[in-house]
C-alpha cells in the first residue's frame, strides 16, 4: 500500500502554527513511509475563499521547504460530489430538512434548558407531502443532513487516541448542504479522501467527532477507511488554549528573524515524547516521525523556547548556506567571528557594522586614556596579522601590568564602540589597522 496523506486548508485566510503543524506531521509520514503528500484547497465557501489566500497557504509551505506531490482544489470538484450525493440520495442516507436557524437554535437550547444533548431530532423524517408543500409555497428551500446509521455503533483505534466508541444516536446528523445548494465541510472532505486514495488522515482532536460521523459517510459510499490519528492542540506556553496561537503564522515568524528550520524542528516534535532538537536538515525529523511518540497531553508552543532553538540552529549554519543573504563585503572569516553572537539573521548587518565602521565613540575613563595611547603606539608597530590581538595585549600587559577586565574591556570599547560582542582576536583582523588606529587615537582625542 502507498501511504498518501493530505493537508487540506481552507483558503479563507493565513495559515497559523497550527496548520503548520498538521500539515508538516502529514508531509513527515508521507516522506518516511516514501508515500505521497497532496495539497487540497477547501474553497466549498466561494464567498470567502481569495485567491491570494490559496497562494499565501502555497508560498508558507514552499519556504518551510514541504514539497507536496500533487494538488487539488474542491471548487474543481462539485461535479463529483453532486455524483456522490445523487448515489447517498438513492440509498436514503440523505434527507431535506426545512428547519431555520432560528427553529434549530431554540430546539437546542430547549433541550440544553433540561439537560439533554442537543442531538437533532430527525423532525424532518416525519414530515407529510402537505407539510413540505407548506414549506415550499412559503419559500423555503431544504437543507440535507446525512442519516447515520443508529444500529452501528461507531468505533476505530486512532494512531495516537488509541480505541474510539461512539454511539450515533448521541450524534446529530450532520448537515452536508445549505438550502442555496453549496457544501459544508463534511461530505466533500470524504469524497476527496475517498477519490485521491488517502490512506491516512491526521488532524487535530478537535475532530474527533467529525471523524465519527464521516466514517459512516466512508462505509455509506462503499469505501475502505482510512486510518485516523488526532493529535493533541496547541497550548499557550501558560498551559491554555491561546487566541494568539490563531494569528502567529509563517509572516510572524519571518518578521522575527526565524529560519524554517527552527520552526520545523519545533513544530515537528510539539506534543511527542521526543526531545527538540536544533537540526539543520529534515532527514533526523523524517527518520524519527511515529505516531507512537504522541500522547494526548497538551502540545505547548512556546516562542521563547522558539527562539532559542532558533539562535542554536542559526550558529550551526555554514558559510556557504548564507552567503547570499550576508552584507556586502561580508566573506567566511567574518561570519565565522559574528555567528556565535546572532540570535537571528536580522542582526548579521548591525554586528557588520562593527567592522565596516562607523561606530558610536563610548566615554574614555581617565585612568584608561594613557592606556589606549600606549595600545596606539603598540598596534602601530606590530605586524596585522591574526595573531595582532594576542600580540597587542601581550605587550601591554608587560608595560603596564593590567590583566583581564582592565586590560580586555578599554580595548574593546575603544575598537568596537560596545562592551561586549564578538571575539577580539577574530574582529581585529577584519576591522583592519587604519582603521583601528584612527578609532584609538578618537577615544584619546582631546
Amino acid at each position: 500500500m502507498t501511504v498518501i496523506t493530505r493537508f487540506a486548508p481552507s483558503p479563507t485566510g493565513h495559515l497559523h502554527v497550527g496548520n503548520i503543524r498538521a500539515a508538516l506531521h502529514n508531509w513527515l509520514w508521507a516522506q518516511k513511509s516514501g508515500g505521497q503528500f497532496l495539497l487540497r484547497l477547501d474553497d466549498t465557501d466561494l464567498e470567502r475563499s481569495r485567491a491570494e489566500y490559496a497562494d499565501g497557504i502555497k508560498d508558507d509551505l514552499r519556504w518551510l521547504g514541504i514539497a507536496w506531490d500533487g494538488e487539488a482544489r474542491q471548487s474543481d470538484r462539485f461535479a463529483l460530489y453532486e455524483e456522490r450525493f445523487a448515489a447517498l440520495k438513492a440509498l436514503g442516507r440523505v434527507y431535506p430538512a426545512y428547519e431555520t436557524s432560528q427553529e434549530l437554535e431554540l430546539r437546542r437550547k430547549i433541550l440544553l434548558g433540561r439537560g439533554l444533548p442537543p442531538v437533532y431530532d430527525r423532525a424532518a423524517l416525519t414530515l407529510t407531502p402537505e407539510q413540505i408543500a407548506a414549506y415550499e409555497a412559503e419559500g423555503r428551500t431544504p437543507h440535507w443532513r446525512f442519516r447515520l446509521d443508529h444500529d452501528a455503533p461507531i468505533m476505530w483505534t486512532d494512531l495516537i487516541r488509541g480505541e474510539q466508541r461512539f454511539d450515533p444516536k448521541l450524534l446529530s446528523d450532520p448537515v452536508i448542504r445549505r438550502a442555496d445548494g453549496s457544501w459544508l465541510y463534511m461530505l466533500p472532505s470524504v469524497i476527496d479522501d475517498i477519490d485521491m486514495g488517502v490512506t491516512h488522515v491526521l488532524r487535530g482532536e478537535d475532530h474527533v467527532s467529525n471523524t465519527a460521523t464521516q466514517i459512516q459517510m466512508f462505509t455509506g459510499l462503499g469505501a475502505a477507511l482510512p486510518a485516523f490519528a488526532h493529535e493533541a492542540l496547541l497550548t499557550g506556553s501558560e498551559g491554555k488554549l491561546s487566541k494568539r496561537l490563531g494569528s502567529l503564522g509563517v509572516a510572524h515568524f519571518r518578521e522575527a528573524g526565524m529560519e524554517p528550520m527552527a520552526i520545523v524542528a519545533l513544530l515537528a516534535r510539539l506534543g511527542s515524547s521526543m526531545p527538540v532538537e536544533p537540526f539543520g536538515s529534515m532527514g533526523p525529523l523524517i527518520d524519527s516521525f511515529d505516531f507512537a511518540h504522541f500522547g494526548r497531553a497538551p502540545a505547548r508552543f512556546d516562542e521563547a523556547e522558539l527562539a532559542g532553538l532558533n539562535q542554536k540552529i542559526v550558529h550551526q549554519l555554514p558559510y556557504d548556506a548564507v552567503a547570499d543573504r550576508l552584507p556586502e563585503g561580508m566573506d567566511e572569516a567574518a561570519w565565522q567571528a559574528i555567528r556565535p553572537n546572532l540570535g537571528t539573521m536580522q542582526s548579521v548587518g548591525d554586528w557588520w557594522r562593527i567592522v565596516t565602521g562607523p561606530i558610536d565613540a563610548m566615554d574614555c575613563a581617565v585612568e584608561d586614556r594613557e592606556f589606549l595611547v600606549l595600545a596606539h603606539a603598540a598596534l602601530t608597530d606590530l605586524p596585522f596579522d591574526a595573531g595582532v590581538w594576542r600580540a597587542l595585549t601581550e605587550a601591554l600587559k608587560a608595560q603596564t601590568g593590567r590583566k583581564g577586565k582592565t586590560l580586555f574591556l578599554p580595548l574593546r570599547r575603544a575598537l568596537t564602540g560596545l562592551d561586549h560582542g564578538p571575539d577580539m582576536g577574530e574582529m581585529l583582523p577584519l576591522i583592519g589597522r587604519e582603521q583601528a588606529l584612527a578609532r584609538l587615537k578618537a577615544m584619546i582625542a582631546d
